[in-house]
C-alpha cells in the first residue's frame, strides 16, 4: 500500500509539473495574428546583432534590410533579411555617441541611408549628430565617407530614438511622455546646421523606433505596444490622424525596438536578453489602407514646406 501511495503521489506532482510547463509554454507562445495583420515569419534571430534599434529597407539591394546595434557598439550595417539571415557587415566611419535609428531617404547621390546619432538619456546634448551616406552595396566593406549635420531642438535638448525621412525633411519623435514630432528641413546651401522645431504631439510612448514606408504613403511609429500608420501627408503638415494601429503585447517581443514597412509587410526587431544571444525580426503581413482622408487633413488647405523653410514657415499654409 505504501508503494502504491508514492506512485500516485509521484503521479499527481508529474501531473501538476507537467500542467504548469504547458501553462507557462502558452503564455509565452505569441499569437499568430496582431489586429489587422498576420505573422508569416519569425521570430528569427539575427546573428551578431543584440540591439536592433532600427530598420530601412534597402532600395539598391533587392530583399534586404539594413539594421544596427545600439550604442556602445562600433558603427557598423548589417544587412539582414526577413529570416534574419546575416549578408554583410558595411562599416561606417564614424564614432557615435548614441546610434538609435537608421532611416532610408533621397539625397543628391539618390538613395541614401540616414544614420541617427540621437540618444540622449540625460537630456543634456546641446547638438546631435544625424549622418548621410550613399546606401552601400551588400558586400561593401565600408560606406562613403558620411556627410555630418549638426542637429539641435528649438525648445532645448530631448530624448529620442526614432528618426523618418520624407523627401528633403527629416522628422524626429521624441522617447517621453508625449511622442513629440519635430521636423527640420535639409537646407538648399552648404550650411551643415539643422533646427527641430515641433510640430505637434503624437501621444504615443515610449516611442523606439519610424520609418516612412518603402511606396512614401505613409509612415509606422513604433513602441513597445503597438505600431501606429500615419499617412505622409498628414504628418509632414503637422496633423496628427492615425490610420491604423496594430497591437503588439500578444506577439510576446523581448523588447520591442525596431520598425519598417514595405507594402503589406511589417517588420518589428526586438533586443536580445542577458540569456538569449542574437535579436530578433517578425514579419507581418497586414491589411492596409492608406486613402483614408483624414477629418483634419480634408478640413485644411495646406502645401509641403518649401526647402529651407522653418516649421513655423511651413505650417503657416495651413490656416
Amino acid at each position: 500500500m505504501a508503494t502504491a501511495r508514492r506512485y500516485a503521489i509521484f503521479g499527481t506532482v508529474g501531473a501538476l509539473l507537467l500542467g504548469a510547463a504547458v501553462v507557462a509554454w502558452l503564455a509565452l507562445r505569441p499569437d499568430a495574428s496582431a489586429g489587422p495583420c498576420v505573422v508569416v515569419n519569425g521570430p528569427a534571430t539575427i546573428r551578431e546583432v543584440n540591439e536592433a534599434s532600427g530598420l530601412a529597407i534597402s532600395r539598391r539591394n533587392p530583399a534586404v534590410i539594413w539594421t544596427h546595434n545600439d550604442s556602445g557598439n562600433d558603427a557598423v550595417l548589417f544587412a539582414i533579411d526577413g529570416n534574419g539571415t546575416l549578408h554583410g557587415r558595411t562599416r561606417v566611419p564614424i564614432r557615435t555617441r548614441d546610434w538609435e535609428d537608421v532611416s532610408f531617404g533621397p539625397c543628391p547621390s539618390g538613395h541614401c541611408l540616414y544614420i541617427a546619432d540621437i540618444g540622449d538619456n540625460r537630456n543634456a546634448r546641446q547638438r546631435v549628430q544625424i549622418y548621410r551616406v550613399p546606401e552601400p552595396a551588400v558586400g561593401d566593406a565600408e560606406t562613403a565617407a558620411p556627410e555630418v549635420f549638426n542637429a539641435t531642438y528649438a525648445d532645448g535638448p530631448h530624448n529620442a530614438e526614432a528618426m523618418f525621412v520624407i523627401g528633403t525633411a527629416l522628422f524626429i519623435v521624441t522617447r517621453d511622455r508625449t511622442g513629440g514630432l519635430y521636423r527640420a528641413v535639409i537646407p538648399e546651401t552648404d550650411s551643415h546646421d539643422l533646427r527641430f522645431e515641433l510640430l505637434g504631439q503624437l501621444g504615443i510612448v515610449p516611442v523606439t523606433d519610424a520609418e516612412t514606408s518603402t511606396d512614401g504613403k505613409s509612415v509606422v511609429v513604433r513602441t513597445s505596444h503597438e505600431a501606429v500608420l500615419y499617412r505622409t501627408v498628414d504628418l509632414s503638415r503637422g496633423i496628427i490622424a492615425p490610420i491604423l494601429r496594430v497591437p503588439l503585447d500578444g506577439l510576446k517581443e523581448m523588447q520591442g525596438e525596431g520598425v519598417a514597412l514595405d507594402g503589406n509587410m511589417l517588420y518589428l526587431a526586438s533586443e536580445a536578453r542577458a540569456w538569449i544571444l542574437g535579436a530578433k525580426i517578425l514579419t507581418l503581413r497586414c491589411t492596409i489602407v492608406t486613402s483614408i482622408s483624414s477629418p483634419v487633413a480634408t478640413a485644411r488647405s495646406c502645401s509641403t514646406p518649401r526647402m529651407g523653410q522653418t516649421a513655423a514657415q511651413g505650417m503657416a499654409s495651413c490656416y
